[in-house]
């Protein structure tokens, strides 16, 4: 079935529908695995991911931050931060969030695209296939408006949540690429990637994992992990580390789920 970001051969019916008839061959495909493990391909020949995150209402969810930059490492295709609602967030720890990722090379911005601030969104998008993603609520329909894409505006619930506007993926063709604006991503796993390409995808991590005492190290329990070593003393920050290891509890949970 074709994707957004498939380009396909089409004929136009008489009465104005459009018929499919071919696929063109795809450059690479996306696929969101739940936690349960189960696949599906949610866009195709993207070149960069662009993780959403909102500094507030609802608070950052780093976890599913991480998940989604893990997911851009591990389908080896570029990633850039953004961060929404600054005028709702205290400064000192937005800035700390933008010094965290800008630190380890993602393009890192914070926009608020209500009030028009979208420029330096529009310099990263530039001529690239890009795919919007978050987790609910955090202004992803809001940014596709505000860049030329056709998209409803929701509300966050009583209990800071996002209420998800967006059921289904919306393509929006920019004069050089395009921008996939996707449905919220509440629920996001790996699905059963090995500890150590789990590090890998972690790029304070990528080179440590050599330091390690054993070479199966999951960097959660063993003596000897350089990895460990460098969050205790906050070479990696704390948020990072915990991203990993509730990633690697979830990654071991569907691998032990897939063998019984």
């Amino acid at each position: 079935m074709p994707v957004p970001g498939d380009v396909v051969q089409v004929r136009i019916l008489e009465d104005g529908q459009t018929l499919v008839e071919r696929i063109e061959p795809r450059v690479g495909t996306l696929e969101r695995r739940s936690s349960t493990g189960r696949a599906k391909t949610i866009a195709a020949n993207v070149d960069l991911l662009v993780a959403v995150t909102a500094l507030a209402n609802p608070p950052p969810r780093l976890a599913i931050l991480d998940q989604l930059l893990a997911f851009a490492e591990l389908e080896e295709i570029e990633a850039a931060v953004v961060f929404t609602k600054p005028d709702l967030a205290e400064p000192a720890p937005s800035r700390d969030l933008l010094e965290l990722y800008a630190g380890l090379e993602y393009p890192s911005i914070s926009i608020n695209p209500k009030s028009g601030e979208i420029d330096p969104l529009r310099r990263i998008l530039c001529d690239r296939h890009a795919l919007l993603v978050g987790n609910s609520g955090v202004g992803k329909s809001t940014i596709f408006r505000a860049l030329g894409g056709e998209s409803v505006v929701g509300e966050v619930s009583r209990q800071g949540l996002g209420r998800q506007t967006t059921t289904s993926a919306r393509l929006y063709r920019t004069p050089n690429g395009f921008l996939i604006d996707s449905p919220g991503v509440n629920e996001f796993g790996l699905g059963q990637v090995e500890p150590g390409r789990l590090a890998h995808s972690f790029r304070e991590m990528r080179p440590l994992v050599a330091a390690c005492r054993f070479t199966d190290c999951t960097h959660s329990q063993e003596p000897d992990c350089a990895i460990k070593e460098a969050a205790a003393a906050g070479r990696i920050a704390p948020s990072r580390y915990e991203s990993y290891c509730r990633i690697l509890l979830a990654a071991l949970d569907t691998r032990r789920a897939s063998l019984l």
